[in-house]
């Protein structure tokens, strides 16, 4: 952006007005109490962005009293008053208090997370703000025109206390204009050169506008069903990954995919980094916590299984908008083993993963095996293990699942955290219950954790044992799940998850040729194309039975190495330096057909 500007602290909170030039479609102007920033852009959608940017800024402000949302406080003494006065028995009056209570706990949690958000934001504004007033004081060469406090427009007139684009815009214009002295010229100096790191956020942004699909495509030919009976007959006490199955078995997603659908609420690590960057310990290991556990909340009616990866196929996420990079490779056939790894705002995130599946006719079992880690930059690590999961009902009744066991957070300082997933029963009211406890390495507990692993997680500070609804008022909520979206179809698919299989435009030509996006029966399940997806699903488990033989001959993992030291495989870098240049070389086409590259796999070190 091209613009002329004052050598002075301009803080966004003294901000009075700023409007658009009528006569120039890249000009805008600035307005403070005392001074005027005359600013043009290099285009004219440049300055939509800036007007955009600010006209949000001045909107934050009117949260700032809200800073501490504990300040906001709840009477009921007046509805007691009046429901007691109405004949209420007190038992009634109060339920309906505790309802209340519990109703604005969440709101209060809700209103803290914006808080937090905003404040996070309004801080990275201050440190970009901080860092051009310092280029501001030394990046103009010597000899070159600089406005003095005179040459700033004196405003003065307070009238501007909005953002304006009126007819009279043009006026104040010439008149800001004839302000300076008649005789200077007027200099532009470009602030690509004069704020180097606001023009660095400004391409990040850019970046960030990734317009993501909201549903899947129209299928494009009408569902068959499948016989039950028949399947169940040939299949009993198999292990369910090695039974090959119609696609009408499965959902539109890679296992691979599913390990990053667990990551949709990463912002939990992001805030327990800055917690913990903050040295509050205990709220770094609650939001870990939450994270633990919102990664069972999109399981809830999702009642198709993931597509088995073939060895050697991988998956990318790269979401800018979310501050995430994923990377995952499945790295070994028998067993069938899924490495991953995962980047963020100040942590990192990796694990490898196996789950044992056993099919008993009316359900199915999943045992998971593997240890999931995640490092701040800072060095605090956290591991744990997933729980196991059981789905019901497969012949008679409504399908269902169900997380149960023990899941224990080790941390390698000074809080962990244990929690239960409680087992559902046939006699149970409130089902999918998670209740645990922080303690630091002295055994001592500092915090309760409740919630159901498909809806929310609170905390509250010091022990709880049986968490009662007059105990929700003083309760602070960690995690809520996201609303299901509008057109939902029979795979119960999340928002976020209907974006993992997208190939958003100019994806394509990135990916290498192991990508899930890429695997056809995937691809024509989401189109809806089921014999072509049956057709292409028995052809590629036909390549993948080939596997234990390229195991056998020493295939290796292209991108991932076990740790000789945890046995977890580790991401050994690499992959999105190749992504940057397009260059595949010696990736194989899995997706091919048998005869291709089934040699050069083989015989890859």
């Amino acid at each position: 952006m091209v613009g002329l500007y004052d050598s002075v602290d301009l803080n966004l909170d003294l901000v009075l007005s700023f409007h658009e030039s009528q006569s120039d479609d890249r000009r805008f102007y600035i307005y403070t109490a005392t001074k005027t920033l005359h600013l043009r852009t290099s285009c004219k959608s440049e300055r939509i962005a800036w007007i955009e940017a600010l006209a949000s800024t001045k909107k934050l402000s009117s949260l700032r009293r809200l800073n501490d949302p504990t300040d906001v406080s709840l009477s009921t003494e007046r509805l007691k008053k009046r429901l007691l006065e109405e004949g209420t028995s007190e038992v009634l009056v109060k339920d309906c208090e505790q309802i209340m209570l519990l109703e604005f706990s969440e709101i209060q949690g809700q209103l803290k997370i914006l808080c937090e958000e905003r404040s996070n934001l309004l801080e990275n504004v201050r440190q970009l703000e901080a860092a051009n007033i310092e280029v501001e004081a030394s990046g103009v060469p010597k000899g070159e025109y600089q406005p003095t406090h005179e040459e700033i427009t004196d405003l003065g007139r307070g009238k501007y206390s909005e953002w304006s684009t009126t007819e009279s815009s043009d006026d104040v214009e010439k008149l800001d204009l004839e302000d300076g002295s008649q005789d200077d010229e007027i200099y532009f100096f470009d602030t690509q050169d004069c704020f180097p790191k606001l023009t660095t956020q400004l391409e990040q942004m850019t970046e960030c506008e990734i317009v993501r699909r909201k549903k899947l495509p129209d299928p494009a030919e009408k569902e068959k069903g499948v016989n039950l009976w028949s399947l169940i007959k040939d299949n009993i006490g198999k292990d369910l990954t090695r039974v090959c199955l119609p696609v009408y078995f499965n959902e539109p997603i890679s296992s691979l995919q599913k390990c990053f659908e667990e990551l949709e609420y990463s912002y939990l690590l992001d805030q327990a980094y800055h917690h913990g960057k903050e040295g509050n310990s205990l709220q770094r290991i609650l939001n870990v916590a939450a994270f633990a556990v919102s990664g069972y909340a999109s399981s809830e009616g999702r009642h198709c299984k993931p597509f088995n990866p073939l060895l050697g196929e991988t998956y990318e996420a790269d979401y800018p908008e979310k501050g995430v990079r994923f990377f995952s490779e499945k790295v070994s056939h028998h067993p069938t083993l899924i490495a991953c790894h995962s980047e963020g705002k100040g942590w990192k995130f990796w694990g490898d993963s196996n789950i044992r599946t056993k099919f008993w006719g009316r359900s199915i079992q999943l045992d998971p095996i593997g240890v999931l880690t995640l490092e701040f930059d800072d060095g605090e690590i956290f591991q744990w293990s997933k729980v196991t999961t059981n789905i019901y009902n497969l012949i008679f009744g409504k399908v269902y699942c169900d997380h149960h066991g023990l899941m224990h957070i080790r941390g390698n300082r000074q809080y962990s955290c244990q929690l239960k997933f409680k087992e559902q029963s046939f006699l149970e009211r409130n089902p999918r219950q998670v209740h645990g406890f922080v303690e630091d390495v002295g055994r001592k507990k500092h915090a309760t954790l409740f919630g159901k692993w498909d809806d929310s997680m609170y905390y509250i500070y010091g022990v709880v044992a049986n968490v009662e609804p007059k105990d929700m008022s003083g309760a602070n909520l960690l995690w809520k799940r996201s609303m299901p979206p509008v057109n939902l179809t029979r795979y119960n698919l999340t928002s976020f998850a209907i974006t993992l299989n997208e190939l958003t435009p100019g994806l394509q030509e990135k990916l290498p040729p192991t990508d899930s996006r890429l695997r056809p029966d995937q691809r024509h399940l989401e189109n809806g194309e089921y014999d072509m997806a049956n057709a292409e699903k028995l052809r590629l488990e036909t390549r993948q039975r080939m596997s234990r033989k390229l195991q056998e001959n020493g295939w290796q993992p292209q991108w991932f190495r076990k740790d000789s030291e945890s046995g977890t495989y580790r991401y050994v870098g690499g992959y999105w330096e190749k992504r940057e240049g397009c260059n595949w070389d010696g990736c194989p086409n899995i997706f091919g057909e048998v005869s291709q590259d089934i040699n050069n796999s083989t015989s890859r070190p």
